[in-house]
């Protein structure tokens, strides 16, 4: 018995609104992808609640889908779940954050290409000729007013390069 349950018995309305909070964070997990789902430490039967949840398209059936699934949550501790929605929500920050140094170290390479340089060290695996020669496509790109298209090839590169590093302990060459 915890100490809550010594001190007084919760009130019908406490009641509704702990099972109200528990419905809208199913709500929140049903808004999910199933690969992110996959993520999440649940029982397969609200898993499995979940995934019917979001093949419902019936406004009526889906609602009463989200308090079937608020029900199943009653009989498991929320914090966990709730601490692995805040993980997905900051990998996505951590996204963002990735793209714009990405965007910044794109932006320094065209205003100085000695920044390839500082791209050789952090990705020894790097094709930098291959790099200069979009920085130079590039330029010429921006100087005819033309589409973008060498300069979005530095972002996906630099992209690939990043994600190369981080996924393998050694860097391999990318053949373009």
């Amino acid at each position: 018995m915890s100490p809550e349950d010594t001190l007084e018995p919760l009130s019908k309305t406490k009641k509704k609104h702990q099972m109200q909070a528990l419905q809208e964070l199913g709500e929140e997990l049903a808004d999910l992808s199933s690969d992110w789902l996959k993520k999440i430490d649940i029982p397969e039967s609200l898993r499995d609640a979940l995934i019917a949840a979001q093949r419902i398209s019936s406004h009526g059936a889906k609602r009463r889908q989200l308090q079937y699934i608020g029900k199943l949550m009653r009989d498991i501790d929320p914090e966990p779940i709730r601490a692995s929605l805040a993980t997905i929500r900051g990998e996505s920050a951590a996204e963002v954050a990735r793209m714009h140094r990405l965007e910044r170290l794109r932006t320094r390479l065209m205003e100085d290409e000695q920044t390839l340089s500082d791209i050789a060290n952090a990705f020894p695996g790097a094709d930098l000729q291959h790099l200069r020669s979009l920085r130079r496509s590039a330029l010429k790109e921006h100087e005819g007013q033309k589409p973008p298209k060498s300069y979005r090839a530095i972002f996906q590169m630099l992209k690939e390069l990043e994600a190369g590093k981080q996924n393998t302990p050694e860097n391999e060459d990318d053949e373009h």
